[in-house]
C-alpha cells in the first residue's frame, strides 16, 4: 500500500517525538532522584523536583517530543501516530542501560525488534487522512452521542482512581498513577488533533481561531497535560522505570486508539485486510510491552505488601537492587 505525503510527514514526526520522549524519561528519573535527596519525593506529594535543573531538562526534552507528537497529529491519523510512541521504549530501554545500570537482556533486545516489526505493520496499513475544512466538523465529531458517553466514562473512572484508589494503594499498585494519566492522555490526544488541524487550516489561510472551539479544545489540552505530567511523575518516583513506561504505554495507546476510532471515525472506508492488519500490528508491538513477571513482584504490584512502599521511600536504589529486579522482570 502506498503511504501518503501527509502519512510520511506525520511518521517521521512521530519518530523525533518519540526519541525526544524516551530520552525524557530517563532524564527526568535522574533528576526525580536527585530531588529526593534533598526534599520530598514527589511520590508522595512532593515538589521539590521543580527546583532541580536536571527535571528541567527533561521536561524541556519532552516538550520538544511532544511538540513533535502535536504537529504529527494534524498530518496523520491517531491510529498511526500514537503506536509509534512504542518506540520511545526502545530510546528509554537504551539508555536506561547505560545511565541508570538497568541491564538490557536478550528478551529486552527481542522486544525492541518486535517493536520496530509492528510499527512498520501499522504504518503501511495506516488509514488516510480525512479531508477536515473547518473546526466546527471536529466539534460535531467530538458531540456524536457515542463519544460523550465515553468522555463521561473516562471522567468517572479517573475521579474514582483519583479520590478512592490512589490514597490507598497509588504507591504500592502501577496501574493507579498510569491509569489516570492514560485516561486523561486519550482525550488530550483527541484535543491535540482538533486543535492541531485547527492551527494548520489557519496558517494554510482558512482562519480556525476565531471560533470559540479552537479556544475549548486547547483549554482541555492544557487540564489533561498538567494532570498527566502530576501523575506520571508520582509513577516515575514510586515504580521503577522499565515497569512505569511499557505498561503506560500500553494503557494510553489502547484507550487512544480506542478514542480515535470513535471520534474520528478512522476505520471507516477501510477493507477489512487493512484493519485487520492494523491490529495485528499493534498486537505485535503490545507483546513487547507485557514482560513476564516473578510471582513476588506481581502481588508486590498489585497486593502492596509493603515491601515496594519501602523501596519507594529509599532515596536511591542500588545497582544492586536495581540488578535484581531486572532479573525479576525477565
Amino acid at each position: 500500500m502506498v503511504v501518503s505525503t501527509d502519512n510520511l510527514k506525520g511518521f517521521i514526526l512521530a519518530l523525533l517525538s518519540s526519541a525526544f520522549i524516551g530520552a525524557s524519561f530517563i532524564i527526568k528519573k535522574k533528576g526525580l532522584k536527585k530531588a529526593a535527596a534533598s526534599g520530598v519525593r514527589a511520590g508522595v506529594g512532593g515538589y521539590s523536583y521543580l527546583l532541580e535543573p536536571l527535571w528541567w531538562t527533561g521536561m524541556i526534552t519532552m516538550i520538544v517530543g511532544e511538540v513533535s507528537n502535536f504537529v504529527a497529529y494534524a498530518f496523520a491519523p491517531a491510529v498511526l501516530v500514537t503506536p509509534l510512541g512504542a518506540l520511545s521504549i526502545i530510546v528509554s530501554a537504551v539508555l536506561a542501560h547505560f545511565m541508570l545500570n538497568e541491564k538490557l537482556h536478550n528478551l529486552g533486545i527481542l522486544g525492541c525488534v518486535m517493536c520496530i516489526t509492528g510499527s512498520v505493520i501499522i504504518v503501511i496499513h495506516a488509514p488516510q487522512e480525512s479531508t477536515i475544512t473547518s473546526v466546527q466538523e471536529i466539534w460535531m465529531m467530538a458531540t456524536q452521542t457515542a463519544f460523550l458517553l465515553y468522555v463521561a466514562s473516562v471522567i468517572v473512572l479517573a475521579l474514582v482512581l483519583i479520590f478512592h484508589f490512589a490514597p490507598r494503594c497509588g504507591h504500592t499498585n502501577v496501574l493507579i498513577f498510569t491509569g489516570i494519566c492514560s485516561l486523561m492522555g486519550s482525550l488530550s490526544v483527541m484535543s491535540v488533533k482538533a486543535l492541531g488541524t485547527s492551527l494548520k487550516l489557519t496558517f494554510e489561510g482558512n482562519n480556525q481561531l476565531t471560533y470559540p472551539q479552537t479556544w475549548f479544545f486547547m483549554m482541555v489540552v492544557l487540564t489533561c497535560v498538567v494532570m498527566q505530567m502530576n501523575y506520571l511523575n508520582k509513577a516515575l518516583d514510586t515504580f521503577n522505570t522499565a515497569i512505569v513506561s511499557p505498561i503506560y504505554y500500553v494503557m494510553f495507546t489502547s484507550l487512544t486508539i480506542l478514542a480515535s476510532v470513535i471520534m474520528f471515525k478512522d476505520w471507516d472506508g477501510q477493507g477489512e485486510g487493512s484493519i485487520i492488519s492494523e491490529i495485528c500490528g499493534f498486537v505485535v508491538v503490545l507483546s513487547d510491552m507485557y514482560p513476564p513477571l516473578s510471582p513476588s513482584l506481581s502481588a508486590r504490584l498489585s497486593h502492596g505488601n509493603g515491601e515496594l512502599l519501602k523501596h519507594a521511600e529509599e532515596d536511591v536504589i542500588s545497582p544492586e537492587e536495581i540488578g535484581l529486579r531486572r532479573q525479576e522482570l525477565y
